[in-house]
């Protein structure tokens, strides 16, 4: 199968599906728990540090209540995770104690990562956390999480959390063998794609939907996910979860899995977190001039570019700038409110000041702009 030549690990993020994690009924598959376990100690062994972002909560509460199958509306999938949250936890503790490895657990929302303050107390909880040596078990806090601040699924946590971490790579280990140019359970001649150097449009339509009977993922999700951490200077590796010694076999370069290799034009902290960690309280539609200079003249949004704004949202929040085809064009952090964009829409910025008061020359400056092209964050940062 050939080497692959992979950035050198001294931070590593592995994520590890329900799939992966269950066994036929859905119920948690112990064995694999234990031999997981024992390959994340041995790379730790190497003195690589690991992250662990772990699904499974669900599947845990549906043994330890006799549901006879994962439940579908929120409130019960909400009450089986508070169940089988402590069950999972404990179940990793008494594994890893087996090596010496103390675990800490660390629960999130897409409320931690939307807001900046949240988001840099995070980093220094795991800054502490692997400072001491112990490994970060995180999952979403599907007990409180309401549709608004969900994940949908642990690949984009995962992501998030490489990013937020500093990692250098991300291993997600699922129950396919790796990203196909098709969907393999329909098209026969779908093969895996074993290196992605750009995730383009066509690989993008090549995703497919969610698969695995207890998955939320999928490859569109996994995408998504190479996508923010792509972005961010991170490689990924999405491999098989039960394939023998998976994670030794993929840090020693074999070509198992998928390798998304990382962008070139790495985003500042800063700007990645604008384009992917916040979360977007509302959207200015620009016009046709607007777009062209924010696209290929690396400006800032000016009131008189602005066509629509909708939604309702404060200075300091961060909005989607769309043309007037609906198109995405970029995200950023918004210097007005939804108020007073209205009131400045379409006037130059002199008369634009004369409306709120005080200098307005930009309704997000270029240093708050992240460009998206073909829905990835571009050359703005």
């Amino acid at each position: 199968m050939g080497e692959r030549k992979l950035p050198e690990a001294k931070t590593l993020v592995v994520k590890v599906g329900t799939y992966t994690l269950s066994d036929e009924r859905g119920r948690l598959d112990r064995e694999q728990m234990r031999n997981l376990v024992d390959q994340v100690a041995e790379v730790r062994s190497r003195g690589i540090r690991v992250i662990l972002v772990s699904s499974g909560a669900i599947a845990a509460g549906v043994e330890l209540m006799g549901l006879p199958e994962r439940p579908r509306d929120i409130p019960t999938l909400q009450a089986a995770s508070s169940v089988g949250q402590g069950l999972l936890v404990r179940t990793y503790a008494d594994l890893f104690a087996r090596h010496g490895i103390l675990v800490g657990q660390v629960l999130f929302t897409q409320y931690d990562f939307a807001h900046r303050r949240q988001y840099l107390n995070a980093r220094n909880t795991f800054r502490k956390l692997l400072d001491h040596g112990v490994l970060p078990l995180v999952n979403e806090n599907d007990t409180v999480a309401v549709e608004e601040i969900r994940f949908g699924d642990n690949d984009r946590l995962a992501a998030l959390v490489a990013v937020l971490t500093g990692a250098d790579l991300l291993v997600m280990l699922s129950d396919i063998e790796g990203f196909f140019t098709g969907d393999p359970r329909r098209d026969r001649g779908a093969r895996v794609i074993r290196e992605v150097e750009e995730i383009t449009p066509d690989l993008a339509r090549a995703a497919g939907k969610a698969g695995g009977e207890h998955s939320t993922g999928g490859m569109r999700a996994k995408l998504e996910a190479a996508r923010i951490a792509n972005a961010a200077g991170i490689g990924v590796v999405v491999a098989p979860g039960r394939e023998r010694e998976v994670l030794r076999r993929v840090l020693e370069g074999e070509r198992l899995g998928t390798y998304f290799h990382p962008s070139p034009r790495r985003l500042r902290s800063q700007k990645h977190w604008i384009a992917y960690g916040a979360t977007p309280r509302g959207t200015i539609v620009v016009d046709d001039g607007a777009r062209e200079a924010l696209l290929s003249g690396g400006k800032s949004l000016l009131p008189a570019g602005v066509v629509e704004c909708r939604g309702r949202f404060s200075a300091g929040d961060a909005v989607e700038v769309v043309d007037v085809r609906g198109r995405p064009i970029a995200r950023g952090i918004c210097g007005m409110s939804s108020g007073e964009v209205n009131r400045v829409k379409g006037l130059h910025s002199r008369e634009a000041a004369g409306r709120v008061g005080g200098e307005c020359e930009e309704v997000i400056h270029r240093d708050y702009l992240v460009i998206l092209e073909e829905g990835n964050a571009g050359n703005g940062g």
